[in-house]
């Protein structure tokens, strides 16, 4: 475990550490979970809402702008977790999380996919779409995710894709449109992810279960 001083290190090389191939596969896990865990949720609902009502590139560039604010928000305390806790109590919690998020998605009913979004005023809908998502996604478990896998994967990798996962499930309620989504089965979509979500807190606990035996 490392002092506060120990962390500079760790943020200055949050987008320089790890090898190619480690960041393109906390790359590509980070897509698949987000991706997963966001088709249907609030913040594709805020994006379809705003966009059926406004041009949709300002809404796109507003979303893109606070998945990034968040994501790094996310990545930055995420590595601070893991500069200031043992290896295995990080995992160990990681696990405690996935399991929650993967319990709670798939036991996701149909009445939790018609959450209302509701459009407050503003004069740039840039800054109105940023807004709305900055509120409506800090702190989600999609924010805890990206806290959770940063702690343990490459944090650039894991900022790359929860970011690309966002703004491809926010793209594609844009295009998409409510109508066509909804013939989209999101119960199925929900258990895909949580079925994800149990099987990274099981390799999380596995992590944990090692850290603590060679500790």
């Amino acid at each position: 475990m490392e002092d506060a001083t120990g962390l500079l290190p760790h943020l200055s090389s949050l987008f320089g550490g790890g090898s190619v191939i480690e960041i393109s596969a906390a790359a590509a896990t980070s897509f698949a979970l987000i991706a997963a865990a966001e088709i249907g949720d609030k913040s594709q609902l805020v994006c379809m809402t705003l966009a059926s009502r406004h041009r949709p590139l300002p809404v796109m560039l507003g979303a893109l702008a606070a998945f990034s604010l968040l994501n790094t928000l996310a990545v930055v305390f995420g590595v601070a977790i893991a500069s200031w806790l043992p290896e295995w109590v990080v995992s160990a919690v990681v696990a405690l999380l996935f399991f929650a998020f993967g319990l709670h998605a798939l036991r996701a009913t149909a009445d939790d996919d018609d959450d209302e979004v509701e459009e407050r005023s503003g004069h740039g809908i840039f800054l109105t779409t940023f807004l709305l998502l900055t509120v409506a996604e800090f702190g989600d478990k999609t924010q805890l995710a990206v806290v959770a896998m940063s702690s343990t994967h490459v944090p650039a990798g894991v900022w790359l894709g929860a970011t690309l996962a966002l703004a491809t499930t926010s793209a594609l309620g844009i295009l998409a449109g409510r109508t066509i989504l909804q013939k989209i089965p999101l119960q199925l979509l929900h258990r895909i992810s949580g079925a994800f979500f149990v099987a990274l807190a099981v390799f999380a606990a596995y992590q944990a279960y090692s850290a603590l035996v060679a500790g």
